[in-house]
């Protein structure tokens, strides 16, 4: 006899829209937790991005700097070198400029063939000091007259030139007021450089200076004119004094 299967239970259960819908919310938040996540991810990687990036231009920046000052130095104490040589070439050319005219001077001084002679001006020299008009002088005087016999005496100096529109002289008084009125004193053998000191008015304009020296007796009194420009640019020079 053939078993029979029993009919099949039904059951009925009620629908429950609401839990479908915090299902689909829940879902949804998800998604939208998960899309925010990415993109403060994002966010983040793109700050680090740009964090580093700087860090390297300033880095960078700072490297350049560097080396810009680097240069600059370089620069600086390349040009410095420069002056400095540039000033020690011209202290050498004055320098053999001083010493040739020594040369000259000693070869005319000691020449066996030139005529003895008394007291002479053989040069003045003339520099500005810090002072406006005033100016330093160094005069040089010679005698070859009588060997090893000594030359004592005094020189002054007058300069001409123009004040106010006219022709004016101004004599030793007027040129050192607080100095001897006689003169600045010399005694030598061969020669000597006699050092003084004359100050300008203002308004004068130096055109040629006269140097007298008197030395009396057989040296007798010796004078000459020099240009004032040439005297200012006249570089010999004698620093012994015999």
């Amino acid at each position: 006899m053939a078993k029979v299967l029993p009919p099949p239970i039904l059951v009925v259960r009620t629908q429950r829209p609401a839990r479908r819908w915090r299902l689909a919310f829940a879902v949804v938040a998800l998604w939208l937790a998960s899309l925010a996540g990415a993109m403060a991810l994002q966010h983040w990687l793109v700050g680090v991005g740009e964090q580093f990036s700087a860090h390297a231009a300033q880095k960078d920046r700072d490297a350049l700097l560097q080396k810009v000052a680097i240069a600059q130095r370089a620069e600086q104490v390349a040009r410095a070198a420069n002056v400095d040589l540039q000033q020690s070439l011209r202290d050498r050319q004055e320098e053999i400029a001083g010493l040739r005219a020594d040369l000259a001077f000693y070869s005319r001084l000691t020449d066996g063939r030139s005529k003895p002679e008394g007291l002479a001006v053989h040069g003045v020299r003339l520099i500005a000091a810090a002072t406006s008009g005033v100016y330093n002088f160094t005069v040089t005087l010679t005698q070859t007259l009588k060997s090893g016999q000594i030359a004592s005496g005094r020189v002054k100096v007058s300069v001409d030139g123009v004040r106010a529109g006219r022709l004016a002289t101004l004599a030793w008084p007027d040129l050192a007021p607080n100095q001897d009125v006689a003169g600045v004193p010399f005694s030598f053998k061969y020669f000597q450089q006699v050092a003084g000191t004359v100050m300008l008015p203002a308004g004068f304009s130096p055109n040629r200076i006269h140097v007298e020296a008197d030395a009396g007796g057989d040296m007798g009194r010796a004078d000459q004119d020099f240009a004032w420009s040439d005297a200012l640019g006249n570089q010999e020079s004698a620093d012994v004094q015999p």
